[in-house]
């Protein structure tokens, strides 16, 4: 059944590899922002140098990502009507109400302001300046909010009703829309998630000029702010994504027991840290788990009853009908252990890097072993770790940047298979919300287009993030130094063109 090429599946395909695809951007949009808006308010109160530096350097990726985003992104407006009509016939009176808030309020202020920001280095007071860039932070945060409130309506849809003369769904209550619990904690979740991917990028790329010895003043801080970033964040994405499993848990039971391969309700459920086997069927060759730890995760009590799969799907043919209701087991199971593997390996390397750079800052030394010079890690005064060890950490520093990037790929793929047949929970099923008048042909060929289209923007990305990432952080100009107390500038050309400050 999911490996014919019917529309659906097609259908399904397209979707999910432009969603992926788009939300590598996001998070980093996000975090970026904030991230550069902090170092920007360290430059505006200490004047230091390193961190204008700074902001530029990490402002300037910001701005790559940021358009390759909004590129992107456009992409999965056109959807909705190519191969989702249905789908938004039926619900297009509840999502579209969030989306437009998200283009109207959140995106105008992060269209807006980024120009100001852009443009304004040299005719801005360095506080209203640094405002602009706030205002861009708070509009991608309100941007995501719009949109998680969309899905978490898909997820668990409340302030609605049904129109059965129209065939519709109609909103009753959008404020309930926006701060339904599902909302809130997916939020939550998500944000955190964004704040680690953000301080992991962070930490890769400042790990990468340290090992080289380039621009050590610039980079120890950004790697300090990062991995500050990726412990703080690793820690809410844990609390955070506990919060929405115990939601799930009660909304979508059959996530929940997907997520764990638990064909059979138990009380107290055991949680699996690692299987190996036929998850589909329900065997497992060789399994670890932790006793008990799946039910204090769903309802905050270890000897609680955790329906099964088997358990789910009968209740839900009794309340919906006859029909299938199970996802698809391997993927939602190994989905779930992924995205909570590659995110928690990233606060361990976080909080690692802290531990090595408490008191002496780590750079590393070439020390010469024979013939070779081999990186050393040097940590305190007399003292330093061998230089195997050294090179080891240095490389997984680096490496870490695309750990968050994986994770995030990953919680997405679970969150939306894992509510599979159902594209909105108990009320329309995937398989009646694919456009009726679409071919197979014409979602093959749209789908090849836009994955094409989108394998040269990334490597337009790459390429981008590698030229500006090895150049490093800008040298200071007597403008970037000496900005305008007023707007327009002291004593500057009225006429002088906008420039893009990069």
């Amino acid at each position: 059944m999911y490996l014919a090429l019917a529309p659906e599946t097609l259908a399904r395909w397209q979707f999910g590899i432009t969603t992926v695809y788009h939300f590598l951007f996001v998070p980093l949009t996000i975090s970026l922002a904030a991230l550069t808006a902090g170092l920007q308010t360290a430059w505006v109160r200490t004047e230091k140098e390193k961190y204008l530096r700074a902001t530029k350097f990490w402002g300037k990726l910001f701005l790559i990502n940021i358009a390759m985003g909004v590129v992107t992104g456009i992409v999965q407006e056109f959807q909705f009507g190519m191969n989702w009509s249905d789908y938004s016939r039926f619900v297009g009176d509840i999502f579209g109400a969030p989306l437009a808030f998200e283009a109207l309020i959140a995106f105008f202020f992060e269209s807006t302001f980024i120009g100001l920001w852009i443009f304004g280095w040299d005719k801005l007071p360095k506080k209203i300046h640094l405002a602009c860039i706030w205002m861009v932070s708070i509009g991608t945060i309100l941007s995501a909010y719009f949109i998680l409130a969309a899905n978490s309506w898909m997820q668990h849809p409340v302030g609605y009703k049904i129109d059965k003369a129209k065939g519709r769904a109609e909103l009753t209550d959008f404020w309930a829309v926006l701060t339904q619990n599902t909302a809130l904690a997916q939020a939550f979740h998500t944000l955190s998630a964004s704040f680690l991917t953000g301080g992991a990028f962070m930490v890769g790329i400042a790990a990468f000029h340290l090992f080289r010895k380039k621009h050590i003043s610039v980079m120890k801080t950004s790697l300090r702010l990062g991995l500050v970033t990726v412990v703080i964040a690793g820690m809410l994405t844990a609390i955070s994504g506990d919060t929405l499993g115990k939601v799930m848990f009660k909304q979508q039971p059959m996530k929940m027991a997907a997520a764990e391969a638990l064909w059979d309700g138990q009380k107290p459920a055991p949680f699996s840290i690692f299987a190996y086997g036929d998850v589909s069927k329900g065997h497992n060759t060789v399994e670890l788990s932790v006793p008990g730890l799946l039910s204090f995760l769903a309802d905050d009590d270890f000897n609680s009853y955790v329906p099964g799969i088997n358990d789910t799907n009968k209740a839900e043919q009794q309340k919906y009908g006859a029909g299938d209701y199970r996802p698809i087991i391997p993927v939602t199971f190994w989905a779930f252990r992924w995205m909570i593997g590659f995110g928690m390996a990233s606060f361990a390397i976080g909080l690692a890097g802290l531990w090595l750079t408490r008191k002496k800052f780590m750079l590393p030394q070439h020390l010469r072993v024979g013939e070779d010079e081999v990186p050393h890690l040097v940590l305190f005064k007399n003292k330093a770790l061998s230089p195997k060890l050294g090179r080891l950490y240095w490389l997984v520093a680096i490496w870490t940047l695309g750990f968050p990037l994986i994770a995030n790929s990953w919680g997405w793929i679970f969150t939306e298979m894992g509510r599979q047949p159902w594209v909105v929970y108990g009320v329309l099923q995937t398989r009646d919300a694919v456009s009726p008048g679409v071919s197979q042909t014409e979602i093959l060929i749209s789908m090849i287009t836009f994955t094409a289209l989108y394998a040269v923007l990334a490597v337009v990305e790459v390429k981008l993030l590698v030229k500006y990432v090895k150049a490093g952080p800008p040298e200071l100009t007597e403008d970037d130094l000496n900005p305008p107390t007023k707007i327009g500038g002291e004593n500057r050309d009225a006429d002088k063109p906008m420039a893009f400050s990069y």
